[in-house]
């Protein structure tokens, strides 16, 4: 599968001019280091990126702290949290650091939405004046960190299956359909260099959208900023961010908001 969309996306999404971002730059009045931010056309959601509970969490300890415990693997039992396998919580084992792949974690995990943990802990989705980052759910660093049981949101990209439905949500509220003619930005941040003078754009349509995900000359599985050639919806995943902001019509803005799959909010204060 891989392979195929990787080669897919070579084909179908080249380099375009740098100039195309130029619009982008006048809609955000930024200059898209890490994603170009665009107001309300004329509305906009936050699309939250996922994250997961294992069916043993969530815990007590935090991922410092378990990760402390695997590196001191010959001081202690193998069994650091009792039914909870290393490899259930990092990618790859010898390496203690491992990120997030973009893939579900496992069968042994579970999506768990923003509403279900805000809820379980009384912090907001989203604190009054702040955007979704490293720093939401305050009261879960309190012990030390980011509790085990729980995988958090990935920053800088969507999940491979929220980026595939929100394609498809984009399909169905674009007038062109699968032909809508897109625009692909992404940020230099992810090139190890702050190249502006050779800033990656691609162009293709929005039927190969969800190939993008495997792109083999990209850092990052999906693009700091995705937007109609017709200017009438743009999306960024800014680089520091835990959510995907969504700008277009209020039909698009709408079905975000009320798909079963995507967990989407309005954030009054980040229009």
């Amino acid at each position: 599968m891989y392979e195929t969309s990787a080669a897919l996306a070579t084909a179908r999404w080249p380099l375009a001019a740098a100039a195309e971002t130029d619009w982008l730059h006048s809609l955000a009045a930024d200059d898209g280091l890490t994603g170009f931010m665009p107001p309300p056309l004329p509305d906009a959601a936050w699309v939250l990126h996922a994250m997961y509970e294992h069916e043993r969490g969530p815990f007590d300890m935090s991922y410092v702290e378990y990760r402390r415990a695997f590196l001191n693997w010959h001081a202690t039992s193998p069994d650091i949290v009792p039914g909870l396998e290393p490899a259930d919580v990092f990618t790859d084992v010898s390496n203690t650091f491992a990120k997030r792949t973009g893939e579900h974690p496992g069968p042994r995990y579970r999506r768990l939405r923003w509403a279900e943990l805000s809820m379980r802990t009384g912090d907001p989705v989203a604190p009054e004046g702040f955007l979704p980052c490293h720093r939401s759910f305050p009261s879960l660093h309190e012990t030390g960190g980011w509790p085990v049981g729980i995988t958090s949101p990935s920053e800088g990209s969507l999940d491979r299956t929220d980026w595939n439905r929100l394609v498809e949500i984009l399909t169905e509220h674009s007038p062109h359909g699968p032909d809508t003619r897109c625009l692909a930005y992404y940020t230099p941040l992810g090139q190890g260099a702050e190249d502006f003078d050779n800033l990656h754009v691609r162009a293709g349509r929005l039927s190969d959208a969800k190939a993008l995900y495997d792109h083999p000359e990209e850092e990052f599985w999906t693009p700091s900023n995705l937007w109609a050639h017709d200017r009438s919806w743009v999306l960024c995943t800014d680089y520091d961010l835990w959510a995907t902001k969504v700008a277009g019509p209020a039909p698009l803005v709408e079905a975000l908001l009320n798909d079963s799959e995507i967990e989407a909010v309005r954030l009054p204060w980040a229009p």
